[in-house]
């Protein structure tokens, strides 16, 4: 193997088209607003805007072993790329509610795709001693999109209109395509079908069913309330959109940091204490989101995704320890699934039908509320090496 620093630029490319394909389905937060206007739609409709999404990228994430099991999984990243280029473009150019429900689902679809075959692609290209800085530097696409969102959505109102943002989101997407095909690296081989005989084992683990509420939980308060935030914060606590989404997008600056101070308090702690610790300390953030006016809105909006980025090196831990250590690839797989559809559908769509009937703050504090009930959850997580150990 060359060295690390030889594959920079395949992997900077393989960065790039994740940065766009996790841009691709947050951006519509910052637009939200301005989305609604123009449909002459409700907090609810606008809300399930995002579930469309997830119930597009949910089947996609569990099934792109198919895809690219056919087609290699470097140009399953090229289709996935493409793919969320074009559903980006048919959305600029829909004009009725449905259409843009169905584009969206198209959405989710070319964007689950690309996960599986881009974490393939970066574990072929490097050696294993350089894979942590490679996932490192991968990583670094959703913690990016998540600050750049906002302000790209702003930067791009300024010439155009929603739609017009969307197109050129879309062109991006083709054009990162087009780079990864001249410059990429990795994933010339074939992709693995999902093994159906594992689905049984997994779904008689009770463990697994509550990584998959925690997991939902755990999405639910960094997408979830990321996604109604902007509209949330304009709305119903009167900012101007543009210092609303600044705000957003600055909030999320120490996000990448503070994961590694998570990763350290896992170590630490163990899985189990550290997921209650989040879990408390995010949710009590998160009722106060709800609760608090005026100059108070601003240090809650940094404290509450502090607190939340730190679920995912707690969360990964604990999930890598459920089952058998052959049917840990698919339990990782179906939880993130599954918890992409709670957490980054079901729970921006549960707050935007509470906003429509006039309780868009109570919707935020119930998502408060149910992560600190989720303690109660972890209290039953039983790892596959501690029953080991016990029947020994």
């Amino acid at each position: 193997m060359s060295s690390f620093r030889s594959h920079i630029p395949p992997l900077l490319c393989l960065t790039l088209i994740f940065f766009l394909n996790f841009l691709s389905r947050v951006v519509l937060a910052p637009l939200l607003l301005t989305i609604e206007r123009d449909l002459n739609i409700g907090h609810g409709e606008a809300g399930s805007l995002f579930l469309f999404i997830s119930l597009g990228y949910f089947p996609a994430l569990f099934g792109s072993g198919f895809v690219s099991s056919r087609l290699t999984h470097r140009r399953t990243i090229i289709l996935s790329s493409v793919a969320v280029g074009l559903s980006l473009f048919a959305i600029s150019l829909s004009y009725t509610l449905w259409a843009i429900r169905f584009g969206l689902i198209l959405l989710g679809l070319s964007a689950g795709l690309y996960l599986p075959s881009g974490i393939a692609a970066i574990t072929d290209m490097v050696s294993p001693k350089s894979l942590g800085k490679a996932i490192a530097v991968h990583e670094l696409a959703p913690n990016i999109g998540l600050l750049g969102a906002p302000l790209v959505a702003e930067g791009l109102m300024i010439w155009f209109s929603w739609r017009g943002a969307m197109a050129v989101l879309g062109g991006a997407a083709l054009c990162a395509g087009v780079v990864f095909v001249c410059l990429g690296k990795g994933g010339e081989f074939l992709g693995e079908t999902p093994n159906t005989r594992t689905l049984p084992v997994l779904l008689k683990l009770p463990s697994l069913w509550i990584m998959m509420a925690l997991f939902g939980m755990g999405i639910g308060a960094t997408l979830g309330i990321f996604a109604m935030l902007p509209l949330y914060l304009v709305a119903e606590r009167g900012l101007e959109r543009g210092w609303a989404n600044t705000l957003v997008a600055l909030s999320r600056i120490p996000g990448p940091g503070v994961a590694f101070l998570g990763g350290w308090a896992t170590d630490r702690l163990g899985p189990r204490k550290a997921l209650g610790g989040v879990f408390l300390t995010t949710g009590m953030a998160t009722v106060l989101l709800g609760m608090v006016h005026g100059v108070w809105i601003i240090p809650v909006l940094f404290l509450q995704p502090v607190f939340a980025v730190c679920f995912f090196p707690a969360g990964f831990a604990a999930l890598s320890k459920i089952g058998p250590p052959k049917v840990r690839n698919v339990a990782v797989s179906l939880t993130i699934a599954v918890a992409f559809l709670i957490g980054g559908g079901g729970i921006p769509t549960g707050i935007g039908i509470m906003a429509e009937e006039g309780f868009f703050s109570v919707g935020i504090m119930l998502v408060g509320a149910l992560l600190i009930g989720s303690i109660i959850l972890i209290r039953y997580l039983a790892f596959y090496e501690e029953g080991i150990q016990a029947s020994g």
